[in-house]
């Protein structure tokens, strides 16, 4: 079994950073990611609101930023999925491509955006679907979207694009919002925001773009459809905690519980990033949280050593 100093799990914008910290501070580092790297940046058209880009950059060209620079100081990678986190004298990963062993875990596997399971919302996602309204909010300048879920985070979502879209439709299942009164209230009294009560998207439609859904009233059964050219899905995330949940404490909703300092419940194991309790869910904060991570990670060793 080969053994690193730190392995980290999850290629996003948190894993790299982590990996490109305690690279240079001349840690043994693995990184395995199941999916691409660069998480789920790599979908967004274009970043805005990352420091360092004025004119914005594409997701994916980031992502890959991110990686070479990660890389680039020695930082060994594997495009693997992690399927048991064991421990012993030290900690144990089974990976779909082998066993590896390190003191000290940084888990970076993020989360996944649930998703409507419809026709079209796979086809057209980043040509009108999308699930991040402050990444992906201005290309919808003077547009009309929609927004669908009732919680917290679909009308922040809704709220943010009414700062650039004509109208933004609020597409809920039940007859009253799940979101804090607070947001309710600004909702409420945002002219632009329009609320589809009792309704449920059974189609996204269009060809190369989103031009329109098809929904269906829950308590009637009565179909119906709009005409608009991008909606943003907020019905809530799932972190891929899963495989960890017999190590760390997560909360209620599966996320990891974590310190100032990324630390988990476990000794020698931090979390970063979407996976982590009270995330502002955002690249930046993933890269400040791989950065804490990673220090702390260093600390931790040299304590022991």
């Amino acid at each position: 079994m080969t053994r690193y100093e730190v392995i980290i799990i999850g290629g996003g914008p948190g894993g790299l950073t982590a990996g490109l910290y305690t690279s240079r501070a001349g840690l043994k580092t693995l990184l395995v990611e199941r999916g691409i790297f660069g998480g789920q940046i790599v979908n967004a058209l274009r970043v805005e609101n990352y420091p360092g880009f004025p004119q914005g950059i594409s997701g994916s060209e980031l992502g890959t930023l991110m990686y070479q620079q990660a890389t680039k100081y020695g930082l060994e990678s594997l495009s693997a999925e992690v399927t048991c986190l064991k421990v012993g004298q030290s900690y144990s990963i089974v990976t779909t491509d082998g066993n590896f062993e390190a003191g000290t875990i940084i888990i970076a596997a993020g989360s996944n955006y649930r998703k409507l399971d419809v026709p079209g919302e796979e086809k057209l996602l980043g040509h009108g679907v999308s699930y991040c309204a402050t990444c992906d909010g201005f290309l919808f300048r003077g547009r009309e979207v929609a927004v669908v879920g009732g919680g917290d985070t679909a009308i922040t979502d809704a709220l943010e694009l009414s700062q650039h879209a004509a109208k933004v439709y609020v597409i809920h299942r039940r007859d009253q919002l799940r979101a804090k009164q607070v947001l309710q209230n600004e909702a409420f009294a945002q002219p632009k925001l329009k609320f589809i009560w009792d309704s449920v998207v059974e189609e996204v439609t269009g060809q190369e773009i989103v031009s329109g859904l098809k929904l269906r009233n829950v308590k009637t059964g009565e179909a119906s459809s709009l005409r608009l050219l991008g909606v943003f899905v907020a019905v809530g995330l799932e972190p891929n905690s899963e495989c960890f949940a017999d190590m760390v404490d997560l909360d209620e909703t599966g996320q990891i519980m974590t310190d100032e300092s990324m630390a988990t419940s476990a000794p020698g194991i931090f979390a970063v990033g979407d996976i982590r309790r009270n995330s502002a869910r955002q690249v930046a904060s993933a890269v400040g949280d791989g950065a804490t991570a990673a220090a702390s990670a260093l600390r931790y060793i040299q304590e022991r050593s």
